[in-house]
């Protein structure tokens, strides 16, 4: 089973490619492009007889799966990347029209809105830290953000105030979030940045989609979210639709926690933990603790590294920086 794509033989066409899918005696659509990677592709159906007697290929594609559902056909190529896609049949304008699409390009839909260009908080000169590991980071390029390239302990952009990283963010699509979500790598990565004063995941997606997700039954991810949000409710997990709304919520999370810092650090020192406290944190993090009387020395110890060092509320200077930023 074959997917074909050929050059179409009008060279005049705004619709320059002819896409055959094995369906029935075949279907037949002439489009803009051999695959939707950046845009949906409008596509525009003739009939099968149009198909050349002599096609100039471009591709072909064997195909896992092509079958109609609905008003959407599901195809799925037998190659590891940019293998599934829709083809929709809707209307536009009062008329018929067939978009082929990916999961790439519905994310990247418009979600008819308009990023404000307003500084965030009025914070100027805001110097975000992107960590090294980043392939493809977010330029802040509407914004007044600069940008530096550097390892960080946790998270993929972080905040560094007086050579601590005080506020971090850990950006994922909904496939790496799934992924790491069920090899426990995800867990690990919000113990990490629990241990900041200020930390957040972002997720390049509707929540929606957390329903639609394959290989994984859906329900296993929306437990896993929900269980680490109760586990660690400092660290939350944020769906912010598309790339463009999960950069400005970057930025702007992390001015106001450069707003936050700043002033905490003119704050007087917060008063030490209470007994309760303690044992509330011991218990989160697997310790064995009394329900009542004096806690064990070592527990104390162990409150203490886990927030800085000190014995005290955390702030942007003390809490969670067991390692430089």
């Amino acid at each position: 089973m074959e997917v074909l794509i050929a050059h179409s033989p009008d060279p005049d066409s705004r619709l320059p490619y002819l896409l055959r899918l094995p369906l029935g005696d075949g279907l037949l659509f002439r489009t803009s492009g051999t695959w939707p990677r950046t845009k949906a592709l409008y596509c525009y159906p003739v009939p099968v007889d149009q198909w050349p007697a002599v096609p100039d290929i471009v591709e072909r594609l064997p195909a896992r799966s092509c079958v109609r559902r609905g008003t959407a056909i599901d195809l799925v190529l037998a190659r590891g990347r940019e293998n599934r896609s829709q083809l929709v049949f809707t209307t536009a304008r009062g008329k018929d029209a067939v978009f082929w699409q990916s999961a790439r390009t519905r994310k990247q839909a418009r979600p008819n809105v308009r990023v404000p260009t307003a500084r965030a908080a009025g914070v100027t000169g805001l110097e975000v830290v992107v960590d090294t590991r980043e392939q493809y980071p977010y330029r802040f390029a509407n914004q007044q953000v600069s940008t530096v390239r550097r390892a960080l302990p946790c998270g993929d952009y972080g905040l560094i105030l007086d050579s601590r990283l005080v506020a971090s963010v850990e950006r994922k699509s909904l496939a790496d979030l799934v992924t790491s979500l069920t090899t426990g790598r995800l867990r690990f990565a919000i113990a990490d940045l629990a241990a900041l004063p200020r930390a957040a995941v972002v997720v390049e997606d509707r929540y929606s989609q957390v329903y639609k997700v394959d290989h994984v039954r859906p329900a296993v991810v929306a437990d896993g979210l929900a269980e680490l949000q109760v586990r660690w409710p400092g660290v939350p997990i944020v769906f912010c639709e598309t790339r463009q709304l999960t950069e400005e919520w970057v930025y702007r999370y992390l001015a106001a926690a450069a707003i936050w810092a700043e002033a905490a650090a003119d704050a007087p020192p917060a008063p030490a933990p209470s007994t309760a406290e303690v044992r509330a944190w011991a218990r989160s993090v697997g310790l064995s603790v009394p329900d009542r009387g004096r806690l064990r020395p070592e527990v104390r110890i162990a409150y203490e590294a886990a927030h800085g060092g000190q014995e005290g509320r955390p702030g942007p200077a003390g809490e969670g920086q067991g390692r430089p930023g």
